[in-house]
């Protein structure tokens, strides 16, 4: 089961407000929905869990790039929703690099059918089961980088939004 809100600063405080990412296919899409819910610039936070096994943190600010923290990107790849926020940039892969190129492989169908087992562990490399992106990402706003880390799935969401003094908001979109 997924949740996903939005929590937007404001003069008088955070906004929750719950979203629906069924119609938000990339980052870019994502970050266009968070602006829309502060029209001042202010920073809006996208928080994302999947029950038990992950959780992501967006943060826009302003028209700056999205910031994204990844609790377990492998779990997350998993997932529609993880794969949006799973750029190659914040994979440490090169725009492109999607694995080797087949074309250049000269393959002429008659190689033996059993995978490799190498190909499992290379495959596995390219996602780690750990965090990844700006584990800063909430430094000023009162969750530092360690405490973020040692988040579980299972609450992390309520314990960020309690750091911000935002847990009453998030609780009624919950």
């Amino acid at each position: 089961m997924y949740f996903a809100a939005l929590l937007a600063r404001t003069e008088d405080g955070w906004e929750a407000s719950d979203t629906e990412l069924d119609d938000v296919e990339t980052l870019s899409d994502l970050a266009d929905l968070a602006r829309e819910a502060s029209p001042d610039d202010d920073t809006v936070l996208v928080l994302i869990e999947q029950e038990d096994a992950w959780f992501g943190v967006v943060r826009i600010d302003g028209e700056d790039d999205p910031r994204i923290y990844v609790s377990d990107a492998a779990a997350a790849a998993r997932s529609s929703y993880g794969e949006i926020l799973l750029t190659a940039e914040l994979l440490g892969k090169e725009p492109g690099d999607d694995g080797p190129d087949l074309d250049s492989l000269d393959l002429d169908g008659t190689e033996d059918g059993e995978p490799d087992d190498d190909d499992d562990d290379t495959a596995a490399e390219a996602v780690p089961h750990s965090p990844v992106g700006d584990t800063e990402i909430l430094d000023d706003l009162g969750v530092s980088e360690k405490e973020l880390r040692a988040l579980d799935a299972d609450d992390a969401l309520n314990s960020i939004a309690e750091a911000l003094g935002a847990s009453e908001v998030l609780e009624t979109v919950r």
